[in-house]
């Protein structure tokens, strides 16, 4: 008899963790990701386990994300110690994307610290990192990376198989072939849904038919515009702004994935002799660590990328486009009065040198603020969407003056349609799926449309809850 527990991303759209107990009591991890948000109720997630860690067995991931892979440091730090399963684009991103977690976990401890000494407080009362870069070292020694398209196994019970998820570099759909009791039983993870007919990367694969199916549901109220309409969309928004408004456009992205696929869009903009003459900074080190990977694993991209390749051997730059990764050099843009793009991170605008950007210009009308993709409710970006006139930055009140604008097209999760699209082969076998990794309000009209698709039994699992999968 499994059990399947919900140790996150329940009812939230991340921190995605979810533990398979066997039988024989192996325990599988799916995912083990950071919490990003600022929820009262969420406080201690990241800080804690619901379980002990040195049980835990294997770790099989489905993509690199933070939300998804951001407390796997410290899982080790606390006693983990077997593999931790991926394809092997996520293997690479994790390197750099785990060290840059580390770096932030370890400088808000030292900014915590500091607040906490002025205050007279004893050492007693610090805060510690939640992990160090050393735990990082540690975490990469036991990640093992994988191909698509081929089974390997964790146990004697289990095998896992990768499909591509059309995500993120090397984002996979999770099938676990699981020998229960005599019997054999497929439990699929879809991780984060991608999109089809996206730049850079392949589409989404449909996974095998399994008996259980655990299912991200983001944008699960709702459908993305279309690309064509979405290239001019965002060629007006830079055309107004820098040249109309003479204001910088400031774009908060996720470094891996939604950086790259922007400038790959410029890019093309630019080849077509469209794009404004005006300078295009990507502000974010790890931005910039992740577009080189982006160039070691040609194995990701789609047929549209390697034809686009034989005419522009560089998609991701050009003349008037600048990688920064010196603070100095970012510091320059917020007192530079000129006409700009800015593409920097976090995406949800909740960390990083965008905060910078965004604090420094908020309160100019020419300013524009592009939201490009999901922001949790709690975070800045999430904040500044709901329409606020005025926000909370570095302990200062400031005024919104500049104009906040939001394209979810750029999301690479997909939009209800697409979701439905990606699981419609599994009502045949289906017995029962639950719907993580989206918000209860998105999750509530997307379950039902899953029963009128020919889904059974639909379930919307609260965090900690256990299932027995019969």
């Amino acid at each position: 008899m499994m059990k399947l527990t919900f140790c996150g991303a329940a009812r939230q759209v991340t921190g995605s963790c979810h533990l398979i107990e066997l039988a024989d009591g192996f325990r599988i991890l799916l995912d083990c990701g950071l919490y990003q948000g600022n929820d009262e109720e969420m406080e201690n997630f990241n800080k804690s386990f619901p379980f002990k860690p040195e049980t835990i067995d294997v770790v099989v991931l489905s993509h690199g994300h933070i939300d998804h892979t951001g407390r796997l440091p410290l899982l080790v730090k606390k006693g983990f110690s077997g593999k931790i399963h991926c394809t092997h684009a996520t293997r690479s991103l994790c390197s750099i994307m785990l060290m840059d977690s580390a770096m932030i976990q370890e400088r808000d401890a030292m900014y915590q610290n500091r607040k906490l000494k002025k205050q007279g407080k004893s050492k007693k009362h610090f805060v510690e990192a939640l992990y160090e870069k050393e735990d990082v070292h540690r975490t990469m020694q036991l990640m093992v990376g994988h191909s698509y398209h081929s089974w390997f196994r964790v146990s004697k019970d289990a095998s896992v198989y990768y499909a591509d998820a059309g995500h993120i570099l090397g984002s996979a759909s999770v099938t676990l072939k699981i020998r229960d009791q005599g019997q054999e039983r497929l439990v699929g993870f879809t991780g984060d849904i991608g999109r089809p007919n996206r730049p850079i990367l392949r589409d989404p694969e449909h996974m095998h038919e399994c008996d259980y199916l655990i299912c991200e549901s983001t944008y699960g109220n709702r459908e993305h515009e279309a690309r064509p309409e979405e290239v001019d969309k965002l060629l007006s928004i830079v055309t107004n702004t820098c040249l109309e408004k003479k204001g910088k456009l400031i774009i908060p992205a996720f470094s891996v994935g939604r950086t790259q696929e922007i400038v790959h869009l410029l890019d093309h903009l630019e080849n077509e002799g469209r794009l404004p003459s005006l300078p295009v900074y990507v502000d974010s080190p790890l931005a910039v660590n992740a577009t080189r990977i982006f160039g070691v694993h040609p194995e990701c991209y789609d047929k549209e990328l390697q034809k686009y390749m034989l005419t522009d051997p560089s998609p991701f730059g050009f003349g008037r486009l600048k990688y920064i990764t010196e603070v100095e050099e970012s510091k320059r843009l917020n007192g530079s009065d000129e006409p700009a793009v800015i593409i920097s991170s976090a995406g949800m605008a909740n960390a990083g040198r965008v905060v910078h950007h965004i604090a420094n210009n908020i309160e100019d009308p020419r300013t524009t603020i592009l939201m490009v993709g999901y922001c949790a409710p709690s975070t800045t970006g999430g904040i500044l969407k709901t329409g606020v006139k005025q926000l909370k930055l570095f302990g200062e009140w400031l005024n919104v003056n500049a104009e906040v604008t939001t394209m979810d097209s750029f999301s690479a999760h997909g939009d209800r349609l697409e979701m439905m699209d990606f699981v419609k082969n599994q009502t045949k076998r289906n017995k029962r799926l639950f719907l993580v990794h989206g918000d209860y309000d998105a999750q509530m009209p997307f379950s039902q449309d899953l029963v009128n698709l020919g889904f059974d039994q639909v379930d919307i699992p609260y965090l900690g809850q256990q299932v027995v999968l019969t």
